[in-house]
């Protein structure tokens, strides 16, 4: 399958092209879904980092169409990562729910990057929900000894099953169900951050939901609450329809 001029360009900007093939698939719940993956060599090639995303081409109406999805648990010395799929409709969930052992599917690696705070965190202030959950738990991996305040939006009853990797010793996890297209999320965090950015000598935001609540977000810690660029990542995971 081409990948069109969104490859093209990809190309332009060193983008490397992979095939990964699907040796196992499971539901983790009825709204989220994970599947295990031979990576073609890639992880050889670039490496690891944190938060670490690839490319997926996927088949959409005849045209190539790509979606952005962090790898889970890569290993470089097996080759092999997961992918994990918050599901609704369209063609990557549609994929992700129909993938069998011996599929493959193309991907791109361009754009991806981690670069860790300095000072370390002396503690996490993340934003998430089940898109994100695995760059968040990425994160929180990146950073086993550092305490963590995570909200997590939720949609779904069962997304109380999600496998948050939380340490009870040293992160407080406040879920909160997701109404008024994230207006809840909002104002839960925005009452929560003057005093928690204030309790800590070095924190560090991270925001990655959906791009309106993550805008809106991003805006209060940096206009109003005045931190710092380098302190602060947000990335908006999914647009709300």
């Amino acid at each position: 399958m081409g990948h069109g001029w969104e490859g093209a360009v990809l190309k332009l900007l060193r983008g490397r092209d992979f095939t990964f093939t699907v040796t196992a698939a499971e539901p983790v719940t009825d709204h989220y879904h994970r599947v295990r993956l031979t990576d073609g060599g890639m992880l050889a090639a670039t490496g690891t980092h944190p938060t670490m995303w690839v490319r997926l081409w996927f088949d959409r109406e005849g045209k190539p169409h790509q979606r952005a999805y962090t790898l889970v648990d890569p290993d470089p010395d097996t080759g092999t990562f997961g992918l994990e799929f918050a599901l609704h409709q369209g063609v990557a969930s549609d994929w992700a729910r129909a993938a069998r052992p011996g599929d493959t599917i193309e991907a791109t690696v361009q754009g991806t990057g981690f670069a860790a705070p300095d000072p370390a965190p002396s503690r996490l202030l993340a934003v998430g929900d089940p898109a994100s959950l695995p760059a968040l738990n990425s994160l929180l991996d990146a950073f086993p000894a550092t305490p963590a305040t995570v909200w997590f939006e939720t949609t779904h009853d069962d997304d109380a099953e999600l496998p948050v990797r939380l340490d009870p010793a040293r992160h407080e996890l406040r879920r909160v169900r997701r109404e008024d297209a994230g207006a809840r999320l909002v104002a839960e965090v925005t009452a929560a951050l003057p005093g928690l950015l204030a309790a800590e000598a070095a924190p560090y935001v991270w925001i990655a939901c959906d791009t309106a609540t993550t805008r809106a977000l991003t805006a209060h810690a940096r206009r109003r609450l005045g931190v710092p660029k380098d302190r602060l990542h947000a990335l908006g995971y999914w647009r709300a329809a």
